[in-house]
């Protein structure tokens, strides 16, 4: 029988649905994009002009769907040659079937993907909620064996060409275990800080401190973004600077949407993403 204009359109509508779903689990999750930007920041070295930092967040490990956008990402940090890589945390996924902490057991081949890329000033990592609520020792462990720095409410001068700036690193803050006076304890009131903080609201807290740029994940961008809508959900912590940056009183904010997926192995309208920061002083008026 001849198709009315209405079962040619239901059809239409079907077959553009499985192409987006398609697309949305097969393509989009598996091609990371570089995302550039600079910030001026008040305290910056001149001497460390044009620094770069190329960040990676929320790998969420597993042998099926994120370990390929995280495999095409290791090629395309080593080709920015950035000064220092930095890693905002969930590197595992809490098990939603069982223990818990056997989401921990995705640290070693995790850990052992990232050691692939390098750069001068080394890899650094800090926790985050999934890899804190599974078992954060032994995630600290496996980075740490693949010579990944961990920052665990600690801060660690960077020196270049005579001058320095701090890396800062405060445990998971949705668990409890940021410690902020702990982490500044001990850095100069006039020197550069650069936080690593897996939840990006963490950024009220710490434009309280004289920290400079906070950089965070977490929020995986929304991960599905229906045209005209907000993001369909978002984590507690990720609801107010979700993607991208942001000026939060003093302090400069980058949320990145990260690499992996969390819950449906799925991303629409946010591609997977490496950022590249490159950081100078004050721009010269």
């Amino acid at each position: 029988m001849p198709t009315t204009r209405r079962q040619f359109l239901q059809r239409v509508a079907v077959v553009g649905a499985v192409a987006i779903v398609g697309d949305g689990i097969l393509l989009a999750p598996n091609l990371p994009r570089v995302v550039r930007q600079e910030f001026h920041l008040q305290r910056w070295p001149e001497r460390l002009n044009g620094f770069t930092v190329a960040v990676l967040s929320d790998f969420h490990y597993d042998p099926i769907f994120s370990v390929h956008p995280l495999r095409a990402a290791i090629a395309m940090v080593n080709n920015l040659h950035p000064d220092l890589i930095a890693l905002t945390g969930d590197f595992v996924t809490v098990s939603s079937i069982g223990d818990e902490a056997k989401g921990a057991l995705a640290a070693e081949p995790c850990a052992s993907l990232l050691r692939q890329m390098s750069a001068p000033h080394g890899l650094w990592a800090v926790m985050g909620n999934h890899d804190d609520a599974t078992d954060p020792e032994h995630v600290t462990r496996a980075l740490q064996a693949q010579n990944i720095q961990v920052l665990a409410n600690q801060s660690q001068p960077i020196e270049q060409d005579g001058a320095r700036f701090w890396l800062g690193g405060v445990n998971d803050v949705m668990n409890g275990a940021a410690d902020l006076s702990k982490t500044m304890h001990g850095v100069p009131a006039s020197e550069a800080v650069i936080l690593l903080a897996h939840e990006p609201d963490f950024a009220d807290e710490a434009a309280k401190s004289p920290i400079d740029l906070q950089i965070s994940g977490h929020s995986h961008g929304g991960q599905i973004r229906i045209p005209f809508l907000p993001p369909l959900y978002l984590p507690a912590l990720a609801k107010k600077y979700v993607w991208g940056t942001y000026q939060v009183g003093p302090l400069m904010l980058h949320t990145s949407a990260g690499l992996g997926t969390i819950g449906v192995p799925m991303r629409l309208n946010c591609p997977p993403e490496i950022t590249l920061l490159t950081l100078r002083p004050p721009a010269k008026r």
